[in-house]
């Protein structure tokens, strides 16, 4: 049996290891990005001069071989789902037994007057980081378009050769639909600590360029404001990369639809990781995640779907991390931008305005519901557990030493924190637990309780 994937990030890779764990049979995996599997989160490092491309690598190009993976490099243009066949930009065609789609995921665009432009890109491909490494030679000025986390990391690169940025976010306050108000307001205030000229409720209206070159030259806001610029970055969020398949049988709705096994409408045809949008989504869970682990795990669930072992997706519990230049961000569970009528929380920040914890618990039962942490690391797994387990708040706050993964002679703030909600409850609460490898893993041993 012939498997085919298209697309050789974190999914498509993860899925063609699992199968080749569980089965013998071919396996293709298809990207015209690149030959070699590299991961997307490091592109950043590599125009800051911290990495090579080589060094995001995670295997030597031998391991395909060796595995018996064949790599095809090649756009795919059109699929031709009755037939089993891909046919690619050049004419080629495929066959294939069963297909694995993972496409992923391209920026936004919203029909802004210029929007393709040379000069005018987002930071998702490895294409992308080329043409920002190419306009960047003598570029006196960027502009940033969107608020979220490739914007803060786009504007970390230009930052990191000392390129002007203005970065134009249409909300209030910076990621406000996803931080609650006193982490957005930190990482405002850090953004502006680092030079960045941050544009709050300002939005892209048209882009201008030469007209003979075609190249972007100038903006202009939603406010009548002329903004010089040889760059223009566009992360205002991004959509699954799916037009190649439109007009086709496979059923899309700003994704491709999938069940939980992953199957599309179409027999022996799977999509995963960005592309693909669950039908039934977990409780508490979005439909379309284009999140680096769900992709991962959404891989080695397909493979185990084409191998005959019937798994359902499952997230599990949610997590997610970011930098925000120096501030580390952490967050598990649940834990929503507006705390929710059911919901009390704990929140302690540091006096240097660079720290912060946030504990949210429901209210009338006192189970721990999720985690907040700017500049503070907890650990991940000690976290999940409390929640899985609906430990109590009480119970978290006493023992919230083993979370924490500070390097051992950071000082820790655990105290802090209980005697806010101590404030709060009127209550005597003290810390038992401190952190020390050991104690974590004893608690890590104990059974779940559910």
């Amino acid at each position: 049996m012939h498997i085919a994937i298209i697309g050789n990030g974190i999914s498509g890779i993860t899925a063609a290891r699992w199968l080749r764990k569980l089965s013998d049979h071919k396996i293709t995996v298809i990207s015209g990005e690149g030959e070699e599997f590299f991961s997307r989160t490091a592109l950043m490092y590599i125009y800051m001069g911290h990495m090579r491309l080589e060094d995001t690598q995670p295997y030597e190009k031998w391991f395909w071989k060796k595995n018996r993976i064949d790599i095809k490099k090649g756009w795919v243009e059109t699929v031709d789902f009755k037939g089993k066949n891909l046919e690619f930009h050049d004419g080629e065609k495929m066959p294939y037994d069963k297909l694995i789609i993972a496409c992923g995921s391209k920026p936004n665009k919203f029909g802004w007057p210029g929007q393709d432009l040379d000069g005018v890109h987002g930071m998702y491909t490895l294409q992308d980081l080329e043409a920002m490494e190419r306009h960047s030679t003598g570029l006196e000025q960027a502009v940033i378009v969107g608020g979220g986390l490739i914007g803060i990391e786009m504007a970390e690169m230009f930052h990191s050769r000392h390129i002007p940025v203005k970065f134009l976010v249409r909300e209030s306050k910076y990621w406000n639909a996803v931080l609650p108000d006193e982490e957005s307001d930190m990482v405002t205030r850090h953004i502006r600590e680092n030079g960045i000229d941050l544009r709050l409720e300002t939005e892209l209206k048209e882009i201008w360029g030469e007209k003979v070159s075609g190249k972007a030259q100038m903006i202009i806001t939603n406010k009548g404001e002329k903004i010089k610029c040889g760059f223009v970055g566009l992360t205002a969020g991004v959509s699954p990369n799916t037009e190649f398949l439109n007009h086709t049988d496979l059923e899309m709705s700003r994704g491709i639809m999938v069940n939980e096994y992953l199957e599309t409408n179409i027999p022996d045809v799977y999509a995963i990781g960005d592309c693909a949008k669950q039908r039934n989504p977990k409780p508490g869970r979005r439909p379309l995640e284009a999140v680096w682990y769900t992709g991962k795990m959404q891989g080695e669930t397909v493979a185990y779907n084409i191998c005959g072992k019937k798994v359902g997706y499952d997230p599990g519990i949610w997590f997610n991390s970011a930098k925000f230049f120096e501030i580390e961000y952490q967050v598990y569970g649940d834990l929503q931008a507006k705390l929710p009528e059911t919901q009390s929380t704990i929140y302690w920040e540091h006096a240097d305005g660079r720290k912060s914890v946030r504990i949210n618990y429901h209210t009338e039962s006192g189970r721990i519901a999720g985690f907040n942490l700017m500049g503070v690391r907890y650990r991940h797994e000690v976290c999940e557990k409390w929640i899985a387990e609906n430990t109590h708040v009480e119970e978290v706050l006493q023992n919230l030493g083993l979370a924490n993964f500070d390097p051992e002679f950071y000082k820790e703030y655990e105290q802090e924190v209980i005697d806010v909600y101590n404030k709060q409850s009127g209550k005597n609460l003290q810390l038992k637990q401190r952190r020390g490898l050991s104690a974590v893993l004893r608690f890590l041993r104990k059974k779940t309780a559910l």
